[in-house]
């Protein structure tokens, strides 16, 4: 075959058609980006600017072009570092590389674990956090923790959060399949509009799931409900199945198909 032919035909059909599925590759990843982190706000607010702009230089509206030209790079800092922790998931998502998944089994059988032990601790009103580590790494909420590199099973996960444990106040990591710590203590959440009820265990999970892509399963104290927390809301009051899907869902990576509509609370 002609080389001039072949290369003549890849530049006239094939380099068109491979320009437009990379285009629509990342149109489609950026919007899922922009909606997992909650950052239509910052998109909407640039897009107004945008668009007053060009209104106001269409009709020749020299004041408030002026105005919009010496206003807009502040406008555009200001957003940056009103929507700072929007960006900083935005970049956070981007930085995720999962180049070695665990197996289907692997997962099935680390949601089987922590969910039964979630429930026997929930059964027992004893608190508990269990931490899923995905692409964004903990090293340094390891580090400050408890390093037990251990196998990950129900029967550990219910000996660390008995009360008698020195293990039991923080949460247990679980990343590779493998109980990395325990008694880690999670950042707070910064959100103001949290409810009154939620005692610290769901403040500390709500504040890794905005600093993360981590998930946390909840098991409260008080009232021995299971819950979950992930890109910056917690899901209140889940049964163990509603969970053991959830977390298949989020740990394989659709989370477009975790969404939850019922018993949730979203900040």
């Amino acid at each position: 075959m002609d080389l001039r032919a072949v290369s003549a035909f890849f530049f006239a059909y094939i380099r068109p058609v491979l320009d437009v599925l990379l285009l629509a590759y990342l149109i489609y990843n950026t919007y899922l980006i922009l909606v997992r982190t909650q950052a239509v706000q910052l998109v909407r607010g640039i897009l107004l600017l945008a668009a007053i702009y060009a209104f106001a230089f269409f009709l020749q509206l020299s004041t408030v072009t002026w105005i919009l030209s010496i206003v807009a790079p502040g406008l555009v800092i200001g957003l940056a570092i009103i929507f700072q922790p929007e960006l900083r998931k935005i970049f956070m998502h981007l930085g995720q590389g999962r180049f070695f998944k665990t197996t289907s089994l692997q997962r099935t059988s680390q949601i089987e674990a922590a969910v039964t032990a979630a429930e026997m601790l929930a059964q027992s009103r004893r608190g508990a956090l269990i931490v899923f580590a995905r692409g964004v790494g903990l090293k340094e909420i390891i580090d400050k923790g408890i390093k037990l590199d251990a196998i990950l099973s129900s029967s550990l996960l219910v000996t660390i959060f008995a009360h008698d444990n020195p293990l039991h106040d923080g949460a247990a990591i679980i990343q590779d399949n493998r109980i990395a710590a325990a008694a880690c203590f999670l950042p707070l959440s910064e959100q103001q509009d949290i409810k009154k009820t939620f005692g610290s265990r769901h403040r500390a999970a709500l504040g890794l799931s905005e600093q993360s892509d981590a998930v946390v399963l909840i098991a409260s104290e008080e009232t021995g409900a299971l819950s979950l927390a992930y890109d910056s809301k917690l899901y209140y009051a889940l049964s163990g199945d509603q969970i053991r899907t959830k977390l298949a869902q989020l740990l394989e990576g659709n989370e477009q198909e975790a969404a939850d509509e019922e018993n949730q609370y979203e900040i």
